[in-house]
């Protein structure tokens, strides 16, 4: 893989200091990503003026997250969650028939429905407005939401591949593998390379991915910043 990948070790800062630079919250030291959309964030270099900036972006209650090929030192007043992330790309996907059930493009009116489905099953982060992050696809049986996958993170020439959730009563039927190809396809035919994260201990999803065509890239770290309890004495 050639150098342009670089922008994915760290791939917050390069979206929100990129082509999702209206989406973020900072300055050149430190960025999040609005609150209604999502808590990643990222600082420039592990100076201590640009962690002493992430720290000032932290929220009274809640989190931020980092992902970072190299993670930097824990700003001080806040604590951290260390969770080893499978960084994975696919520049092309492994041939497979067609779906053989209806996929639907998503729009805002089933945003409500989205956060309902994301807030069940737990995909990741998934907040208010992260589907307008990019486009989204979903399996709806009966008129209901039962399965969806769309795009989050986007560094120059690479499409994030997130949100990917099946209610439970509907797995096993394929919709998470078929999304997910539709999307990633659709970003292939746009001149971009999809990726994703998964976290590493997380066996079945990755053997999904890779039957799919994506392939790990590298193990990087997301980082869970809090604010430290206080001391007592």
């Amino acid at each position: 893989m050639n150098d342009a990948y670089a922008l994915l070790d760290r791939p917050v800062w390069s979206a929100l200091r990129g082509r999702q630079a209206s989406l973020a919250l900072g300055d050149d030291r430190a960025v999040r990503l609005d609150p209604d959309y999502g808590l990643f964030a990222a600082a420039v270099d592990a100076s201590p003026g640009s962690l002493a900036a992430l720290a000032a972006l932290m929220p009274a209650t809640g989190a931020l997250a980092l992902v970072e090929a190299e993670p930097p030192p824990t700003p001080p007043g806040l604590a951290a969650e260390h969770r080893a992330i499978w960084q994975m790309v696919a520049e092309a996907l492994t041939p497979a028939a067609p779906p053989d059930f209806a996929i639907t493009p998503l729009t805002p009116a089933d945003a409500p429905r989205m956060l309902a489905l994301a807030t069940l099953t737990e995909p990741g982060p998934f907040f208010a407005r992260t589907p307008e992050l990019g486009e989204f696809l979903g399996v709806k049986v009966d008129g209901r939401l039962v399965a969806m996958a769309g795009e989050r993170m986007k560094p120059a020439g690479f499409t994030e591949v997130s949100g990917v959730c099946t209610h439970p009563d509907h797995r096993g039927r394929g919709y998470a593998g078929g999304l997910m190809r539709l999307v990633a396809a659709r970003i292939l035919a746009r001149g971009e390379t999809p990726f994703l994260h998964s976290y590493a201990s997380n066996a079945g999803a990755i053997a999904l991915y890779e039957s799919l065509g994506f392939r790990l890239r590298r193990p990087v770290t997301m980082v869970v910043l809090t604010r430290a309890a206080p001391s007592r004495r």
